[in-house]
């Protein structure tokens, strides 16, 4: 499954080049072109899915397991001193390429960026938080 107008689906077939540093059957993982850090990876499924939302979940399950070969392996050549994996989902939540990947970044010590992924921490009550805590429950 591939959608023809998707850059990601485009760097996948070759079609666009990129800087691939691991393929298998399943992924292609290359670097950023716009890297927050040195190292910053993209993990790519091959099969076109927009989101976690539609994401097979057994590919989701080994995008994961990827992530964390990839993590020690980077960790261990790049000698960075930490590492974020972040996942982004809809626009309102930073995804700007709707073709599901994971970001990988390695993180040093001093870097000018380092509080790239920061926020600011909301405040709710014990009874907001019981409400959210309440709404949000489900069931194994």
């Amino acid at each position: 499954m591939r959608d023809e107008n998707c850059i990601f689906c485009k760097i996948i077939t070759g079609e666009i080049p990129s800087n691939t540093i691991y393929e298998d059957d399943e992924f292609k993982v290359v670097l950023d072109v716009s890297p927050a850090s040195k190292g910053h990876a993209l993990i790519l499924p091959k099969n076109h899915y927009a989101d976690l939302y539609e994401i097979d979940e057994n590919v989701a399950a080994d995008a994961m397991k990827l992530a964390k070969k990839l993590a020690i392996h980077m960790t261990d050549v790049l000698k960075c001193d930490g590492f974020n994996l972040v996942q982004n989902n809809h626009e309102v939540a930073g995804q700007t390429v709707f073709h599901f990947h994971m970001h990988l970044i390695p993180r040093y010590l001093n870097a000018k960026n380092n509080d790239i992924l920061n926020w600011s921490h909301e405040t709710f009550s014990p009874e907001e938080m019981a409400e959210i805590r309440d709404s949000l429950k489900m069931e194994s």
